[in-house]
């Protein structure tokens, strides 16, 4: 267990999500980008080297991440549910799920995050999901000076600088109307062109061209501009005097925004850094060491709860990483964008075993959104032209209903082991520990897509939570909900919602509920009688 003996009762905790890269840093043995600052934070805590997402792409691992219970369990496994091209639908949790910032509310704790949710039971921007998870969203990365003083903290800053469309060329003619407005929003997000493309390291599954060494020199120079700005939340702690009673956690919300990494369940697309700093007591040394323990994105909940302090429930699908080990990590591949597909994986320390539902759909098919990658199109002509070798190949060709890796001898995923006689007799004892996995916590996917949006809806509109109910007794008002939906309200004078939890002694307020996968209720105000 890491050291926890510096810490407060309640300490503040910083959840630092940049987006769509792998272990491509220096701590982790990779030297090309510029990160300082992280490597300063790798040298003053633990490095954990065996982490994984639940998806190979942001919604679906999001959902998982703020709920702590796998995507499949409650229908956030498409990508993505806003904008299904069946119709917008919202994932619909069972009514006891809260995501745990809210359950850290309950507990005291200012919570804060910026302008992405992109839970599934949200769109993807700020104020498209439930009220009742922040107490501010669209906040400043020091959204922590704006908590009552004394109040301990819990704040998710994700980092754009990543994501798969900063590795679109920003300059030049574009591939199509989705590029073009990529350029234009990255305008003042363009990294200096730092990292020389003869210098990267490619995987042997890719293919040794221009347009694959420009893009992936230009995901470095993302890198570093990202780390520049961790930097500054560092400092801006180490300002406050809040350094050292603040938890951090560095992560990304899933593999490289490289094609053959994001949206697939290889590790270059589920296997993620993670950097976790606990204050320390005194000047005791308990940094700088490796943790080679298998963690899931869904142990990230329980594990933050226990160290505020908080309850535990018992429906969270993940343990305190801290605390417990796990033999298995799971993840989960379905529709991508215009794409279906069905794919569950299985991963231990040594082996990675992937079922497909859908064995003739190859990771490299055609997919809008990510062909405005060059490489992507530069790889996909070559492969149609034969001027690769089959390695370079088997990512346009149909994976097969199983696919086994032994990762100890083959870290990159490169060779099949299903049909080898010698390996294979590990799938059954996969295929068994992955069976009763999905049998536990249930898998929507076994019904269509169109199938379960229709149960999720009502008269095919996104369900509207009932109104909470108010009655007052001994001055007080005492309000609850039919569907065990959260409940907000708002001082006459104020614009910030609270999270109800006790009768309320005020004499007028407004108040309003939610439940997480429906639109909020209607705002009503209440006065005492």
């Amino acid at each position: 267990m890491l050291p926890v003996a510096g810490m407060s009762e309640r300490p503040n905790i910083l959840l630092l999500v940049a987006e769509d890269f792998w272990s491509r840093i220096g701590p982790y043995g990779d030297g090309i980008a510029e990160i300082s600052n992280h490597s300063k934070l790798a040298k003053q805590r633990t490095l954990f080297t065996n982490v994984f997402t639940t998806a190979g792409v942001c919604a679906p691992s999001r959902a998982a991440l703020i709920t702590g219970q796998h995507q499949i369990s409650f229908g956030a496994q498409h990508m993505r549910t806003s904008t299904s091209p069946l119709g917008k639908y919202l994932a619909l949790p069972p009514e006891h799920v809260k995501g745990f910032p809210e359950l850290l509310r309950q507990r005291g704790y200012f919570t804060f995050t910026d302008s992405k949710l992109d839970y599934q039971f949200s769109g993807i921007r700020s104020g498209s999901g439930p009220f009742s998870l922040w107490d501010r969203e669209h906040s400043e990365d020091t959204g922590w000076r704006e908590r009552h003083p004394e109040q301990p903290f819990f704040g998710l800053i994700n980092f754009f600088e990543t994501h798969e469309r900063g590795v679109m060329r920003p300059s030049g003619l574009p591939h199509s109307a989705a590029h073009l407005a990529t350029q234009l929003a990255r305008l003042n997000l363009v990294a200096p062109q730092v990292t020389d493309p003869k210098k990267v390291t490619l995987p042997p599954y890719y293919p040794d061209i221009k347009s694959v060494r420009s893009d992936l020199a230009r995901h470095y120079d993302n890198i570093a501009l990202m780390d520049t700005r961790v930097g500054h939340i560092l400092s801006a702690l180490k300002e406050d005097g809040l350094l050292e009673n603040t938890v951090i956690i560095w992560t990304t919300d899933h593999g490289d925004g490289l094609p053959r990494a994001k949206r697939e369940l290889f590790d270059s697309g589920i296997k993620v850094p993670f950097i976790m700093r606990v204050p320390c007591k005194g000047n005791e040394d308990c940094g700088g060491t490796t943790d080679d323990r298998m963690v899931s994105f869904v142990d990230i909940a329980p594990t933050l709860l226990s160290l505020a302090r908080a309850p535990i429930p018992d429906w969270l699908h993940g343990v305190d990483f801290l605390r417990s080990a796990r033999e298995y990590v799971f993840a989960s591949r379905d529709r991508i964008d215009e794409v279906e597909d069905r794919q569950r994986a299985i991963r231990s320390k040594r082996f990675k075993y992937i079922r497909s539902w859908q064995p003739e759909v190859p990771g490299g098919h055609k997919l809008a959104y990510r062909d405005n990658i060059d490489m992507v199109r530069d790889w996909r002509t070559l492969y149609q032209t034969k001027e690769l070798n089959q390695l370079q190949s088997n990512w346009f060709e149909a994976p097969g209903v199983r696919q086994l890796y032994d990762l100890a001898n083959d870290p990159f995923e490169t060779i099949n082991l299903a049909n080898d006689p010698t390996q294979s007799k590990m799938i059954p004892e996969l295929e068994k520990a992955l069976s009763t996995f999905l049998k536990k916590i249930g898998d929507n996917s076994t019904m269509p897509e169109e199938k379960m949006r229709e149960n999720f809806l009502c008269q095919n509109q996104i369900c509207k939570t009932p109104k909470p109910k108010i009655e007052w007794q001994d001055g007080k008002a005492h309000l609850s909900s039919s569907i065990g939906a959260s409940i907000g309200y708002q001082a006459a004078e104020s614009t910030h919602w609270s999270l109800y939890q006790r009768p309320i002694e005020l004499p007028k307020f407004k108040y309003k509920a939610i439940r997480y996968g429906f639109e909020e209720s209607e705002t009503l105000l209440a006065q005492k009688p």
